[in-house]
């Protein structure tokens, strides 16, 4: 049964028209996650439609037609098992979704499998998706050098693609020795899950055998316990009821919690989980908890609740390390644009440009920059305008991370690298 393996959250990415959507398909396919009477549906709708042969892609293509119709997928399409684990597919549907899910926790992805097409070679988006895995702290990365069929499984064609991207990950910190590279096709199947004949030269593992070499994520339990609040109810004879996920540390019944910046105390009375009382909260657990103490008007959503002798941080202002994704114009000290972080959503100014960096090296290119682009990589110290909890990403890496969004796209993603806190007497 899934539940007894060890969970992976798996960010497929790459660039746009490299096969992301096919290699997903692929491996669902091959785990047998999409059910066998979909499948024998297909096959006989291929059949009516004179396709005699029963093509994968035609399946794709269908799944694809579905979800753009909005007929539910069942979410076992987003979910496959391997012989060690369970995984989860991280949905990277557009590029910029993909940061801000990626940044405000919605999904963070224990590893990445980089899609790259034979043909094409690494491009723009490929250079973009491998720094924002290396910035959002995804450490395993699994590169597919996917439609070899295209560029006749040559294995010339396979070592130039490797080589370039070797020299790109490198410069953002992965060591190419530690990663395994998969001559592959989706489309036709080749080295998913078994060894193809078509690449005799390769001599290394499939994607299947190659995901099961993964490292599991610890839960980050000794963390000190924050969790960043969704809702909040008033339930009649129980009382006010908060809702979220622990991301950090142990929640436990009778404990003494604080929320910031509400700054409200309290103690947990009970602890509920899929409509079950328990008596303690894990990271990862989504729950709903009755506070004794706190009434419905004291607390809303993207306040965090930590224990009372170590609460949440509030920042005063806070000093980050960004990434400026997509911006029409400079930006410059002043700017206030909205920061999505954990569950708040809070407009922060930028105070101080200090430093601008390399985006491949992290080396400080220039210091005190007057404005930053679309494409460059900074330090800079924010203030929010309204008190907010942001965590330093080297304590609680799991509240240090946010997305800058305005005018409806994300501008930058980020990392807290420093909290100015502010005085809660």
């Amino acid at each position: 049964m899934a539940a007894d393996k060890p969970h992976m959250n798996l960010a497929v990415v790459g660039h746009i028209d490299h096969g992301k959507s096919t290699t997903v398909g692929r491996l669902l396919f091959e785990t047998g996650a999409v059910p066998a009477h979909i499948i024998e549906n297909y096959r006989k709708e291929a059949e009516s439609k004179g396709k005699g042969s029963f093509e994968f892609a035609w399946v794709m293509d269908n799944l694809k037609e579905e979800r753009e119709r909005g007929i539910t997928i069942d979410i076992a399409h987003k979910r496959f098992d391997t012989d060690k684990f369970y995984f989860t597919i991280v949905d990277c549907p557009g590029h910029r979704d993909f940061v801000k899910n990626m940044i405000t926790g919605a999904s963070q992805a224990d590893a990445a499998l980089l899609v790259v097409a034979a043909p094409d070679g690494p491009m723009e988006q490929t250079k973009e998706h491998v720094f924002l895995a290396r910035t959002l702290g995804i450490n395993q990365l699994i590169i597919g050098i996917n439609k070899m069929d295209s560029s006749k499984y040559s294995e010339e064609r396979y070592n130039e693609v490797k080589k370039e991207l070797s020299s790109l990950i490198k410069m953002v910190g992965y060591k190419p020795d530690d990663i395994e590279f998969i001559p592959m096709s989706s489309f036709v199947g080749d080295n998913i899950s078994t060894h193809s004949a078509n690449t005799p030269w390769y001599k290394g593992r499939t994607l299947l055998e190659t995901l099961d070499t993964l490292v599991a994520p610890e839960l980050p339990t000794t963390l000190p316990f924050r969790l960043p609040v969704q809702d909040v109810y008033s339930i009649s004879g129980i009382g006010t009821v908060p809702v979220g996920r622990v991301e950090t540390g142990i929640m436990k019944k009778g404990m003494k919690v604080s929320f910031m910046p509400a700054n409200v105390v309290g103690e947990v009375k009970s602890i509920e989980m899929h409509h079950e009382e328990h008596d303690q909260a894990l990271p990862g657990d989504n729950v709903g908890f009755n506070v004794r103490g706190v009434g419905k008007n004291d607390i809303r959503r993207g306040d965090v609740c930590g224990p009372a002798e170590k609460p949440p941080s509030v920042a005063e202002e806070f000093i980050a390390q960004i990434v400026v994704l997509h911006h029409p114009s400079a930006i410059t000290v002043g700017y206030t644009p909205v920061f999505h972080c954990h569950t708040t959503q809070t407009a922060c100014t930028f105070m101080e440009l200090q430093k601008k960096l390399d985006p491949r090296t992290g080396q400080v290119k220039e210091e005190n920059p007057t404005f930053l682009k679309t494409g460059d990589a900074a330090i800079v110290k924010f203030r929010p305008v309204q008190p907010m909890v942001i965590e330093n990403i080297k304590e609680i890496p799991q509240l240090g991370r946010f997305a800058i969004r305005d005018m409806g796209s994300t501008i930058a993603a980020g990392m807290c690298i420093q909290v100015i806190p502010k005085d809660m007497r």
